[in-house]
């Protein structure tokens, strides 16, 4: 004897339906905590001191690529030293000799200029270092994931960490007070404004959310400082399609 159960249909499909949005909320709640840690804050020390300085920041998650990433061929811009000479003039005022420790838009165009090409590093890398010679602007970018807390842009009091590297080995220095920095909640995460990165926070081939902060002072403006962004990622969008991808503009509040 063949015994025949009720099958509620519209209260199976409800459940899966649950199921989705409980499981598709879960990823969206994870994913928007990432980015929400993600608002790069400027202090007012620095605001008062430089209020021309704007930033674009941008986040990019789920990048995994379907293609190869691709770099954009070198050809730097036309006010490149212009800009520059503006970064020189900003690393001056608070304290730092330009010619010792450069603006990483500097020191890339050197070494291009040097040797007529760059050296590859990583494919994202290698990527917005071209966008950062062919707009003149110095351009960074690391591991969200390896963040702890949101970005920030701060005088320097001389006790924070760096961790970073010398003569291959790792090793932890402190900045100079009244020196320009980038940190999170464990320590600096790029001296000097934009000249050197740490290693806590660097892009590794496992790398898959990423932040990038471009830099401008005048005399770029800003409409060029937004086409260098859209420049970043569409590459990135190219190479991976599913990834996803939040930009927003650095500056005083009004």
């Amino acid at each position: 004897m063949h015994i025949t159960e009720s099958i509620d249909l519209a209260a199976l499909c409800r459940k899966r339906a649950d199921l989705f949005i409980a499981t598709r909320s879960r990823f969206v709640i994870v994913w928007s905590m990432l980015e929400s840690r993600f608002s790069p804050m400027v202090d007012e020390s620095v605001w008062r001191r430089f209020a021309d300085y704007r930033a674009l920041s941008i986040t990019v998650t789920g990048f995994r690529p379907e293609a190869p990433v691709a770099s954009y061929p070198i050809h730097p811009a036309v006010w490149a030293d212009a800009h520059i000479a503006a970064w020189h003039q900003a690393f001056r005022d608070f304290g730092a000799n330009p010619k010792r420790s450069s603006p990483s838009v500097d020191s890339l165009l050197r070494r291009y200029r040097k040797d007529n090409g760059l050296p590859s590093i990583h494919p994202v890398v290698d990527l917005y270092n071209s966008v950062s010679l062919n707009w003149g602007i110095s351009a960074g970018g690391e591991d969200m994931a390896l963040y702890q807390g949101s970005p920030r842009l701060v005088v320097a009091d001389g006790s924070e960490g760096f961790d970073t590297s010398r003569d291959g080995q790792p090793v932890v220095e402190a900045p100079e007070p009244g020196e320009i920095v980038w940190r999170d909640d464990a320590g600096i995460t790029c001296r000097r404004w934009n000249w050197r990165q740490c290693r806590r926070t660097a892009i590794t081939e496992s790398t898959v959310d990423f932040w990038f902060v471009l830099d401008r002072l005048p005399p770029m403006e800003l409409d060029d400082l937004h086409r260098a962004g859209d420049s970043l990622t569409s590459a990135l969008q190219a190479a991976s399609p599913q990834c996803r991808v939040e930009s927003h503009l650095v500056a005083p509040k009004l």
